[in-house]
């Protein structure tokens, strides 16, 4: 059963990244300097020359720049949006087509992900052409919505409920569509084809032929869709972490093979003496708090206390935000489950702490909300979930608030052609970490099986996030740019030991 909460799961996950260490085990390091373009390049229109500065300090020459996009090309009177990108000219010698970066989420920004971890893999492939850190539409430094606080909320000591929970949300959402339509904004325009068609604008404002993508998670899945929409103006695609166009709700047996993959990286480390079985101590935790929930009293702030009816949906919940990668969320994790079959809270009460759930009232951002729900869910694949979820260990708590919020408003769905796979002879890249608890290595060979030109690498013990996890990714996706041999032998990465920092 899906639980109340008043932010979207990414907004949660800052939450906890404020305070614990998420650096993963596997993470190195990139050196980066500070580079700049071998001659001035000129500025395109509506583009100004800046020193672009990343998180670590680092800075280079680059351009900011925007386009004015139709919000939505199915309604002929719609008003025009701004996109906002950061443009990092090309350094090589032999320049090929702009590579447009494809931020996650939905609802994350490109322009901030070139500022973070990533920005040395962003600087390196201008070797192979301008390189453009995307904030797509209703995200980052892009146009966007306010977020939208509706007048539904769910008290955290109430005991949760189906039917109550799904009611709140449907709701909260109708209202809020409502709202965003009040303020002239049209929240159908904010779509995965919508969000496509941007890019190959994009392409026509940069002047090119002929564009890369390089995306993750939804930002495969966008990256899928332009396959679909405009081929021809594709040259190729980088992508890790697939999720396919039916696959924003993901399968609850894909995440219960997971815990069994977890299992037998468990079983190769000490660890395995306290946790010889994993899946059975979590559904054991989950009978005795479906037995009995917990009341827990814990501080927000130095003014602000709060108490929660601690049931089994808001620990699936819980776990659902911490398997992205294997690293100590999810030692965490296990730990949380140790610690509470053991009869002890203090932990969970920590973590509640950072304000991961609240009673606050329900609230949405346009973007990520549109997104999801357009893209939907087949109703095989949704009979199959539905099924699925009533005995795995998660439920559907991987994919909340959907596919509650499915087709709550039916003239947003996109459909089950826009469902069916790309079919495509685009060179195409593909990273799969076999630790990966949010887009599975199963599922991700399943949505790119219609690429017919597909190099598919897989990295042993990564896990969601790859572009960062080794060096030799980026050696891959250099030798890629530079139309030379790829070798598709899988990247070892060290066993994560899982410990608590």
């Amino acid at each position: 059963m899906p639980i109340p909460s008043a932010v979207k799961t990414p907004a949660q996950i800052l939450l906890l990244t404020a305070v614990f260490v998420v650096s993963s085990i596997h993470c190195q390091v990139f050196a980066a300097t500070k580079i700049s373009p071998p001659q001035s390049p000129a500025a395109l229109s509506n583009e100004q020359a800046i020193e672009f500065q990343a998180d670590s300090g680092e800075t280079t020459n680059a351009f900011s720049g925007h386009i004015m996009v139709t919000e939505n090309r199915n309604n002929s009177a719609s008003r025009k949006i701004r996109i906002n990108y950061v443009r990092f000219p090309a350094t090589g010698e032999h320049k090929g087509p702009p590579i447009i970066y494809l931020s996650g989420g939905p609802g994350g920004s490109g322009i901030g992900t070139a500022k973070w971890r990533r920005y040395p893999l962003f600087m390196a492939l201008r070797k192979y052409g301008d390189v453009i850190a995307l904030d797509q539409r209703g995200t980052g430094q892009s146009e966007q919505a306010e977020t939208c606080v509706s007048s539904w909320s769910l008290p955290l000591n109430d005991k949760l409920d189906e039917q109550s929970v799904k009611r709140a949300y449907t709701e909260a959402a109708k209202q809020c569509f409502r709202q965003w339509q009040q303020q002239g904004i049209d929240p159908y325009g904010y779509t995965t084809v919508q969000n496509a068609l941007d890019i190959d604008d994009l392409r026509q404002h940069l002047g090119a032929e002929t564009v890369s993508l390089w995306g993750i998670s939804y930002g495969s899945h966008l990256a899928l869709a332009a396959l679909k929409l405009f081929p021809q103006q594709i040259n190729k695609v980088v992508i890790a972490s697939a999720e396919g166009l039916d696959q924003t709700v993901k399968l609850p047996s894909q995440t219960d093979a997971y815990f069994q993959r977890v299992q037998q990286l468990i079983n190769q480390l000490p660890l395995k003496q306290q946790v010889p079985d994993l899946a059975k101590l979590m559904k054991r935790v989950h009978q005795k708090l479906d037995n009995q929930p917990m009341t827990l009293r814990f501080t927000l702030s130095e003014d602000q206390e709060s108490e929660i009816l601690f049931q089994k949906p808001y620990l699936q919940r819980l776990a659902s935000m911490m398997v992205a990668d294997p690293n100590q969320y999810l030692a965490m994790l296990i730990q949380l489950y140790l610690s509470l079959d053991a009869g002890d809270s203090s932990l969970l009460t920590h973590i509640l702490e950072r304000g991961v759930f609240s009673d606050q009232a329900v609230s949405f951002r346009l973007m990520p909300l549109a997104m999801d729900v357009a893209s939907g869910i087949s109703e095989p694949r949704l009979m199959q979930v539905t099924d699925e979820a009533k005995t795995s260990l998660l439920g559907q708590s991987l994919n909340f608030p959907m596919p509650l919020l499915n087709r709550f408003d039916a003239k947003l769905d996109l459909g089950d052609d826009f469902r069916a796979g790309p079919k495509s002879k685009v060179p195409t890249l593909l990273f799969t970490g076999t630790l990966d608890g949010r887009t599975y290595p199963e599922e991700q060979a399943n949505a790119v099986k219609g690429l017919s030109n597909l190099s598919h690498i897989t990295v042993e013990n990564g896990g969601h996030n790859l572009f960062t996890s080794s060096p030799e990714v980026l050696q891959r996706m250099e030798a890629f740019f530079a139309d030379q041999p790829v070798s598709q032998q899988p990247i070892k990465l060290p066993l994560p030991q899982l410990k608590m920092q």
